[in-house]
């Protein structure tokens, strides 16, 4: 993908080195001097010295003589950034603008067993909802629209292992207790890329949630937004979606 500072450099040389390896980033496979020469509209002396210099640093690698691709040492800083990225970081500030917006309870969640696990809430006393979740609260996963994300991420056999461990106690009159029934909402939420829970694990709460991701594609985690049963809007969900892609991009998911 083609970097698009906001800004162009200050120092020629390092706009130029940018400029490299953005054209090596841009192909699978390496590529000759010539090529990235003309890419780049470098003058071919010029490329090689900054191509010499990077491979200096492992920022380069030279696979056989006239051709060049990313080296290590971009993995390794890539790695350390990644390991330094944490997912309740990148979520907060997004959280809070989803709640700025719709006034209501916004919740982060990760699965822990056979449970969610609220890791972080942004909420205000106007919500008009008792706030009964609290961080670092537990929720079987087949009655919350997170947990039905991750079970939705499942393969049939262990959602049959999951129902089979747990008996699918319900919580209300709304709670999903059997299988079949189970399924049948988990294939919705596939179709549909996102999850709700109508007033399944309290009575007067409804929730609605999308899945955030890591640069591996993983279902890291949940972001949901709850309600008062008469209060959740329709218009919210798109929002929702929006909201968790922006932290799967934060993430390094690209989709």
């Amino acid at each position: 993908m083609t970097r698009k500072p906001a800004q162009t450099p200050t120092i020629q040389v390092l706009e130029r080195a940018f400029a490299v390896l953005d054209t090596l980033a841009a192909q699978p496979d390496p590529v000759s001097l010539k090529d990235i020469s003309e890419r780049t509209g470098l003058h071919p002396s010029t490329a090689h010295r900054i191509l010499n210099d990077l491979a200096i640093g492992r920022f380069v690698d030279r696979p056989q003589a006239g051709s060049y691709r990313l080296g290590m040492r971009l993995l390794e800083l890539g790695n350390l950034v990644k390991g330094r990225i944490d997912v309740r970081e990148a979520a907060l500030a997004p959280m809070r603008e989803l709640h700025k917006l719709t006034h209501q309870p916004v919740n982060l969640s990760v699965r822990q067993g056979d449970e969610i696990v609220y890791i972080e809430r942004t909420y205000s006393e106007r919500s008009g909802m008792q706030v009964v979740r609290t961080v670092g609260g537990r929720a079987p996963l087949h009655l919350t629209s997170v947990g039905k994300l991750f079970l939705a991420h499942e393969d049939p056999a262990r959602v049959r292992a999951y129902a089979t461990r747990t008996g699918l106690t319900g919580h209300t009159r709304n709670s999903i207790t059997d299988l079949p029934h189970l399924e049948r909402e988990l294939a919705t939420v596939r179709r549909n890329g996102c999850a709700r829970d109508d007033e399944e694990l309290e009575i007067g709460v409804r929730c609605m949630a999308a899945g955030i991701f890591d640069d591996q594609g993983k279902l890291l985690a949940g972001l949901s937004v709850s309600a008062p049963a008469d209060r959740l809007e329709e218009s919210w969900l798109e929002r929702v979606k929006h909201t968790a892609v922006q932290i799967s991009t934060a993430l390094g998911y690209r989709g």
